[in-house]
């Protein structure tokens, strides 16, 4: 079990980059574009989420913002913080990035069956929740509205 999580892990992990380089930017900077899909993050809770040190985060957020797909704003809860939104242009690569690594991951469970599918999400999901980890990468929605500020 242990190698096949570890397989699967790294198999996930290289489909996100070659999406991420596919659309020029770095596997980090496609996880932020997507924890940002919702709507803007304060830097704690971006650095909680994506496990980064702060110094790491900082780096990621300015060359991030150097290429115009996010921007910091003030915190309206906090004078001293700032949050982290997508920009137009973030939220739109944002939604083609999200849309093609869903695509590409789906078809890693291509030769499922769908109740095997379905046993795999529940039982993923089972060891996501057990073990807290934050959500990076939202289900699927087609209804969810990506929210950018500029």
């Amino acid at each position: 079990m242990v190698a096949a999580l570890v397989r699967g892990a790294f198999l996930v992990n290289a489909v996100y980059a070659e999406s991420a380089r596919e659309f020029g930017i770095t596997a980090q900077q496609g996880q932020l574009l997507c924890v940002l899909m919702p709507g803007p993050y304060g830097m704690g809770e971006l650095g909680t989420t994506l496990g980064l040190a702060k110094s790491s985060l900082t780096g990621l957020v300015d060359r991030t913002e150097r290429n115009g797909l996010v921007r910091r704003g003030p915190d309206p809860r906090d004078s001293r913080a700032v949050r982290i939104a997508l920009t137009r242009k973030g939220a739109a690569l944002a939604e083609r990035f999200y849309a093609e690594t869903c695509r590409r991951v789906e078809r890693l469970t291509a030769e499922l069956t769908d109740a095997d599918r379905d046993t795999l999400a529940a039982l993923l999901g089972s060891v996501v929740t057990a073990n807290k980890v934050p959500v990076v990468f939202h289900e699927p929605d087609p209804g969810i509205e990506v929210r950018a500020t500029n």
